[in-house]
Formats: C-alpha cells, sequence, structure tokens
C-alpha cells in the first residue's frame, strides 16, 4: 500500500516538473509572444486613428514596421526573442493593413527567433529563364532572358510581366554588372533575384572583332601586342579552333637550329608561369622543307608533332607582309621554321647588309646559333583582364599575382623588370638558394662612357677566365662596379660551359666554375639575346660560352645583335651586359615588375 502510494507520489511529481517546464519552455513564451502580436497591432490601429490619411485606398496594402512604430513612438515596450536579450528582428516584423468588405483589416507578423507569425509573408518565388549568372563578350549584343516563371504560395502563379526589372548591361565597357527583378504577392510580401553579368574580353572574341574578315594581321599593327608570363608577344591570328596564335617580340635567345625543339622544351616553356602554362595548347607547327626558289610560299604542308613551341615559318611571315612593314620580321638574325636539308635553314631579318641586301631570307649553317623567337598557341577562351592591345599598354591576364610593396623579390617570376640604381635588370629566374638571377637590359655605362674590353690576343685558345688579369673575364668581374652599384648582389659559383669548337647547345665538353659577382650571360639562358625592347637594343656583349679551339672560337654579341659563329680577332672589342645575383634578403618598395614600371628594391 505504501509503496503504491510512493509511485503515485513519483508520477504526480514527474507530472508537475514536466508541466513547469512545459509552462517555462512553450506555454509561457507563447503567451508571452501572443501579448507581443496583440501589443504590436493595438500600436498600428493607433497609428492610423491618429494618421488616418495614411490607410491604403482600394486594393493597395500599407505596411507599418516594428521598427517604424517604436521611432514614431506607437511602442514603449521592448519584443524580445524568448530566454534571450536580443530583439525580434524590427525590419521583418510588421503590420499590414487592407481593406476588405469596407473594413480595414490588420495583419501581424512578428519575427522573434524561432516563434514567427503564421501570417503570410514570404514574397513570390521567381524563376529566371536562363542562368543566374552569365558572361558576355565585350562588343557583343547581350538580351536579357527575362523571367520564366513567379509562383506565391497563396496567389498561385502570377503573371511574370508584373516583375519590375532594374539594372542596365553595358556590353562596350568590361564589368559586373546586376540586373534585379522584383515580384510582389496580392499581400505586398516582396521578394527579389538577382541576376549578375560578367562582360568579359574573351582573347578570340578581340582578335575576331580587329581582323575582321582577314586570316591574320599584316604590315605593323598597333593593337596587337601582348605580354604573357611576363613575355611580350605580338598576336599572329586565330586557330581553325579559334584558339590565338601568338609570335614573340623579341628573340629569347640564341640557338642552333638543330637544338630548337629542344631548347624551347627545356628552358624556355619551364620559364612560364604554372597558370601560364595552362593557358598553353600544344599544336602543331609548319616544318616544310624548302628550297631557295620556294621563299615566296605562303601554304605549309608539313608540320611537326604536337608541342608547345616552335618558330615562324617563312608562310607565317610571308602572310603578315604589309605594304612597306612586316611586324614578323626581327631586328635581328632569327630562325624561320623551315629548313632546306640537314645542315642549312633559313634565317630572316628586317633588313641584311651587304650582298645580302634586299633579300628577305639567308640560307645559314643550321649548327650556327641565331635567334629565337617562339611561337606559341593560347586559348582562344582565355580572359583578357587589362591592357588595349598597344606597345605600351599590351593586353594582359591574370595568369600572375601582383606584387606588393614589401613582398621579397625572390618570389617574383621569370621576366620581371627591376631598376637598380639607374640600371633596368630583367629577371632569368629565381635559385633553389633564394638568390635571384638577372640580367641588365643593356650593356654597361653609356655610348660615350662604356666599359669595352678584348682578349688576350696571345691567347689562341680563347677561354672566359676571370682569375687571369689579361683575360677578359677578370676586366667585367672587376671593373664593372665602375659602372653599375653591386651592394644589392652576392658572390655566386658560375659555370663555365667549353666547347670543343663550335658553342652548340648541350655539347659543351667540360665546365670550369668559378666564384664571382658579375659575369657575363650564357648564350642559352633566357633573355640572354639582345634586348630590342621598345625599339631600343643593347650594344656588343661578350658571353660566358667558351671554347677549346685552338681558332679563338669564342661568344659574343655583335653591336647589331647577331651572335658570332666563327672566330674572333684578336683586337675585337665587345662590351659587358652583365649576369648578377640578387641577395635573398632583397625587398621590392615599388613598381609593377614591368618594362615601365620596374620594380626598386630597399
Amino acid at each position: 500500500m505504501q509503496k503504491g502510494l510512493e509511485k503515485r507520489l513519483k508520477l504526480i511529481a514527474v507530472f508537475i516538473i514536466a508541466g513547469a517546464f512545459a509552462w517555462f519552455l512553450i506555454i509561457s513564451p507563447m503567451i508571452q509572444f501572443h501579448h507581443h502580436e496583440s501589443t504590436l497591432e493595438e500600436a498600428a490601429r493607433r497609428y492610423f486613428e491618429l494618421n488616418p490619411d495614411q490607410l491604403p485606398t482600394g486594393e493597395r496594402v500599407k505596411t507599418l514596421s516594428l521598427n517604424t512604430l517604436y521611432k514614431k513612438s506607437y511602442l514603449k515596450e521592448d519584443f524580445h526573442i524568448p530566454y534571450s536579450s536580443k530583439l525580434c528582428s524590427l525590419e521583418k516584423s510588421w503590420v499590414k493593413v487592407r481593406r476588405e468588405n469596407q473594413e480595414y483589416r490588420y495583419y501581424v507578423y512578428l519575427d522573434c527567433g524561432f516563434l514567427k507569425s503564421g501570417v503570410d509573408h514570404r514574397g513570390p518565388q521567381i524563376q529566371l529563364t536562363g542562368k543566374e549568372e552569365m558572361t558576355v563578350n565585350i562588343g557583343e549584343k547581350f538580351e536579357d532572358p527575362g523571367v520564366h516563371s513567379v509562383v506565391d504560395d497563396t496567389d498561385g502563379k502570377m503573371d511574370p510581366t508584373t516583375v519590375v526589372v532594374k539594372g542596365e548591361v553595358n556590353t562596350n565597357k568590361a564589368g559586373t554588372y546586376e540586373i534585379t527583378y522584383t515580384a510582389f504577392d496580392g499581400f505586398r510580401n516582396k521578394s527579389t533575384v538577382t541576376r549578375v553579368v560578367n562582360v568579359v574580353k574573351v582573347f578570340s572574341g578581340i582578335v575576331k572583332r580587329d581582323l575582321g574578315e582577314l586570316p591574320n594581321y599584316s604590315g605593323n599593327p598597333d593593337s596587337n601586342y601582348v605580354r604573357l608570363s611576363h613575355m611580350y608577344f605580338r598576336i599572329y591570328g586565330l586557330t581553325e579552333e579559334e584558339d590565338v596564335i601568338l609570335i614573340a617580340e623579341e628573340d629569347v635567345a640564341n640557338v642552333g637550329y638543330t637544338k630548337l625543339e629542344k631548347w624551347l622544351d627545356e628552358v624556355y616553356i619551364p620559364h612560364f608561369t604554372e597558370e601560364a602554362r595552362k593557358m598553353l595548347v600544344e599544336s602543331k607547327f609548319c616544318n616544310m622543307k624548302l628550297n631557295e626558289k620556294d621563299m615566296d610560299m605562303t601554304e605549309c604542308n608539313s608540320y611537326t608533332e604536337k608541342r608547345y613551341a616552335y618558330v615562324p615559318s617563312i608562310m607565317d611571315i610571308n602572310r603578315a607582309s604589309g605594304k612597306t612593314e612586316n611586324f614578323m620580321k626581327p631586328s635581328t638574325i632569327s630562325w624561320t621554321a623551315n629548313a632546306k636539308n640537314r645542315s642549312n635553314a633559313y634565317v630572316t631579318r628586317d633588313i641584311f647588309y651587304g650582298d645580302s641586301y634586299g633579300k628577305d631570307y639567308l640560307l645559314l649553317p643550321s649548327s650556327y646559333n641565331y635567334g629565337v623567337r617562339p611561337k606559341i598557341v593560347v586559348k582562344g577562351d582565355s580572359l583578357v583582364v587589362g591592357g588595349d592591345g598597344t606597345k605600351n599598354n599590351p593586353y594582359t591576364f591574370e595568369e600572375t599575382e601582383k606584387a606588393k610593396g614589401g613582398d621579397a623579390l625572390n618570389t617574383r617570376y621569370s621576366g620581371e623588370y627591376l631598376m637598380i640604381s639607374g640600371t633596368l635588370w630583367r629577371i632569368i629566374q629565381v635559385e633553389k638558394d633564394g638568390t635571384t638571377k638577372i640580367i641588365s637590359e643593356d650593356t654597361l655605362g653609356t655610348l660615350s662612357d662604356r666599359p669595352m674590353t678584348y682578349s688576350n690576343p696571345e691567347q689562341s685558345q680563347l677561354t672566359y677566365n676571370p682569375k687571369d688579369k689579361e683575360n677578359y673575364g677578370y676586366y667585367i668581374n672587376n671593373r664593372s662596379s665602375q659602372y653599375i652599384d653591386t651592394s644589392f648582389f652576392v658572390k655566386k659559383e658560375v659555370d663555365v660551359p667549353i666547347y670543343e669548337k663550335e658553342i652548340i647547345y648541350g655539347e659543351e665538353k667540360s665546365t670550369y666554375s668559378y666564384i664571382v659577382k658579375i659575369s657575363p650571360p650564357n648564350m642559352y639562358d633566357m633573355f640572354s639575346a639582345q634586348s630590342v625592347q621598345r625599339g631600343k637594343h643593347s650594344h656588343s656583349y661578350w658571353l660566358i660560352n667558351s671554347s677549346m679551339s685552338k681558332e679563338r672560337y669564342g661568344g659574343a654579341i655583335t653591336d647589331i645583335g647577331v651572335p658570332l659563329n666563327e672566330t674572333i680577332a684578336e683586337y675585337d672589342l665587345y662590351g659587358v651586359r652583365a649576369v648578377a645575383f640578387v641577395k635573398k634578403g632583397a625587398v621590392i618598395s615599388s613598381g609593377s615588375g614591368t618594362y615601365d614600371s620596374p620594380y626598386k628594391l630597399k
């Protein structure tokens, strides 16, 4: 009996506790919530009693937000979310009034966290025709696809033409534009959907509009300049797949014809940034064999296997010929993609001298080192983010991150420019030890005052040696500081490639090593060919490449940008184009890394 009584008492206690929880957690908050709803409605009624001219007419709906009633002092009591110090939503909570059956009816919606009024408070659901984010190429016509449907929980399907559309898209100016679509249901609940329209410069679209019906650029156009991976190019035209063909604006090195593919694969392509390499398209390039009588051909019928880079063909150059100019002909001597046989291939230049004057192409030994002016193909759907295609403002892409003041130089990219005490330099590459290998854009000094030196005439074997006081290497390493500030540079071990006779890429027989602060360029390094940026060019300079031959074979570039493929005379003078290594801790203070806005260091 006593046990039964205890059991009943426990059940009663449980019910009492459960009831208490229900009261405090559910019932009491709901009572308070409904009290707030009533208080909110009363405040709205007082507002309209004192402002009867604000009452809606016809089928209109008037909305008063909770915030408005607070601001106008029709409410003094704060509405809190249960068990919280937070207020109920001031903007989402409202009272709507509309005339029904000759009387005004009030609808209250209160948003207090997990407690919300049951009245219709959602706007219609708007479904757009097409995607909510669209991309349009600059210059193309844009037609808004509009609204597909509008459906409301209460009103059902609504007329899409009632949607209010705002926003314009200027397809003549790249940028991001927004179009907003706003709809109201019968209770004046509002919903808005936004369509984002990106007006972009699609690379192939720019080229197509610029060329019109023409197959490629010709003459010397002023609107086909490009900077990609901090190297400068000219647009040639489009492939059948509408990818874009680019030709380097300048020679990047001097390499023998037979070694072109090897050098392009091993040196050139790895100097592109990772993102830029993703933009390249593997393509087949013309390498048709020609006889001298075929120099005016414009069609090719023999191609390489698919690869990322080669050099322009005679056919490419012929198709680009204008009335008086041809942007495909460089001021240096550069290889074309065409050979006559294993031993001889063709070079081109804007003008030849002597007996070759007036010719477009010369046939020269394929083992000789001449300019490499790469030809590449870039994805046509690449987005241009800057520039207008002019020489001073070339088209650019978003394939590299911009530098900020305070960034370390050794975080930057091959091809970028920097200024050190008035001398312009270009980054070759960042070394594994954190130093940055750079090359001066021009020879040191000025035309009236520049270091020039000749090799020791008593030496039959012409070999770079910075330890020999009679050697041009000693002069370069020890006297260059008279012309440039070397405080940013560190001494580094440099390798001197030694060849049996002719200097041929990858065929050095031995290597000497020296620790120096300044050295000449290696013929096969990036940007070691004569610089011709902005119509300016560097003057004659020594190269580090050396020969074992007693016929005085050596490495040098002449004033007109031609690498020597023959013996060097005893008293031939050549200047100093310097290669140095910037110390690991060098920091950028300003600049954009371009030719016109080089980095400055601190």
